[in-house]
């Protein structure tokens, strides 16, 4: 599993939100794969929900949201974690059962912690955002040193 580590400016961690949108649509763009965005805080998945609603006509990023029973939270959604083929991008703080596809991890814990309590999930790749605060910054070198003590490609990017 390739991991990539994005170690954001002052700059684009001020603007975290548009971030995570232009990150997401670019890994759309890149593969075929599904993107996976965990996300602890409720606050910022709130954020996060209504800027990928309100993403420009061109570049809107269809998305729902996931509860802990894999199920889609959106109330005009009423399709299970399997019926996921329409929708690219899931937002929630779990790994879905039988996910195979790219991790958006804003979380503060290593993607392989969410896998060992998920059936069967394998992504295929993370992407690791890190601010350039000492509580983020700290978080990311944990899990450099636990993808790093697994085995996977580490790549890194300032942005």
């Amino acid at each position: 599993m390739n991991i990539s580590f994005y170690v954001l400016s002052e700059n684009k961690a001020q603007d975290f939100l548009g971030f995570i949108c232009q990150l997401t649509q670019t890994a759309l763009n890149k593969s075929t794969q599904s993107v996976l965005i965990l996300i602890e805080d409720e606050a910022l998945l709130a954020s996060l929900d209504a800027s990928l609603w309100a993403q420009e006509a061109t570049s809107f990023i269809p998305h729902q949201l996931i509860d802990d029973s894999d199920t889609v939270t959106r109330p005009d959604a009423t399709s299970s974690m399997n019926d996921k083929t329409s929708t690219p991008v899931l937002l929630g703080n779990h790994m879905p059962a039988d996910f195979k596809g790219i991790v958006l991890n804003t979380t503060a814990h290593p993607v392989n912690q969410f896998m060992t309590a998920t059936h069967n999930a394998h992504p295929t790749r993370v992407l690791e955002l890190i601010k350039p605060d000492s509580s983020s910054v700290d978080a990311g070198r944990h899990k450099y040193k636990s993808y790093q003590q697994l085995g996977y490609e580490l790549t890194h990017f300032k942005v």
